[in-house]
């Protein structure tokens, strides 16, 4: 740990809420579609499009927008009318005009950690959107640099590790994830805590328990401010 030299931020339902909104628009997305089918059955549909599309399409709201779309094909067997098609589009749009609510303790962390150490962020999704997100964040000044990955794979992580021209046990990431912002980074050598969030996206979940020298678990951001001061 005294050897750190960058600290790495997710941004979404990290430094800021976003699943939150994902659920809520497929709500309205399902409620849009009952009459073709059951609300789980449309959940089903979608989440099944959404993971067939990911190689494709990637993260973050364009993407999503494009599954629902094509789920809502699927789903009428090709018969949807222009008028949802319109109306999925249009959720879509107010999916990226949703507010910028920071989580609790994101400013009183970055605000202590900063000049100490190097942070950035390491997040997936759209490089237009998590960009615009960060600007409207007001939190941009804290960070000396921003990766929008395509993936969070190891290979991911070692290729931003290199372009920070650090080794990964100088490397700290700290996440809702512990699929994307953990595992990976432990894999290579870094350190990964995690932090919660009271809700994740299904892709994102394991089904077993992560034990590992260098991995933390807090319940809330600034707890990681005791292990990093």
């Amino acid at each position: 740990m005294k050897n750190l030299k960058v600290i790495a931020f997710d941004a979404d339902d990290t430094l800021f809420i976003n699943e939150p909104y994902f659920q809520e628009t497929e709500q309205k997305f399902c409620g849009l579609m009952e009459d073709y089918l059951s609300h789980q059955g449309i959940s089903q549909e979608l989440f099944k499009v959404e993971i067939n599309n990911l190689k494709i399409y990637g993260y973050g709201i364009k993407a999503y927008i494009l599954s629902m779309i094509e789920a809502a094909m699927n789903i009428s067997n090709n018969t949807i009318p222009v008028e949802i098609i319109e109306k999925i589009i249009e959720y879509g749009k107010e999916l990226l005009e949703k507010p910028i609510v920071l989580l609790d303790g994101v400013e009183e962390t970055l605000e202590a950690l900063h000049g100490k150490y190097k942070l950035v962020v390491a997040t997936k999704g759209d490089l237009l959107d998590q960009r615009r997100k960060l600007h409207d964040s007001g939190l941009g000044h804290y960070f000396h640099h921003i990766e929008v990955m395509s993936d969070k794979q190891e290979k991911d992580y070692s290729d931003l590790i290199k372009r920070l021209e650090i080794k990964p046990k100088e490397f700290f990431m700290i996440g809702n994830s512990l699929k994307s912002d953990v595992l990976p980074v432990l894999a290579i050598g870094g350190y990964a805590v995690h932090i919660p969030f009271h809700t994740t996206w299904a892709h994102e979940k394991i089904d077993f328990k992560v034990e590992h020298e260098n991995f933390s678990a807090f319940e809330k951001l600034t707890d990681v401010l005791k292990k990093l001061q």
